[in-house]
């Protein structure tokens, strides 16, 4: 049996509820990836600013993982605006 796009992504959505909702703790299961998501901006600063000290270097890794969030929802925001704003030319 074929499906179409459609109920490809309600297949994918169900058997991830469905996986969430057997999870006991949601927090153990997403460890290993915030902890790679944080190491990735470390790295980052080391990188950058190689003579820093441990402590400095997770002050400013956690300034760039906030700013690369920021910057992230900025574009969400624009991208939203421009589709509405398309909507309502095509609408008009």
């Amino acid at each position: 049996m074929s499906l179409t796009p459609r109920q490809r992504s309600l297949r994918a959505q169900i058997a991830a509820h469905e996986s969430w909702a057997n999870t006991d703790d949601r927090s153990e299961r997403t460890a290993k990836a915030r902890k790679a998501n944080h190491q990735r901006f470390e790295r980052q600063i080391r990188e950058q600013f190689p003579d820093l000290d441990d402590a400095e270097v997770a002050v400013r890794a956690e300034h760039a993982k906030k700013a690369h969030y920021l910057r992230m929802a900025l574009a969400s925001a624009k991208a939203r605006a421009a589709k509405k704003a398309a909507r309502q030319a095509g609408a008009a």
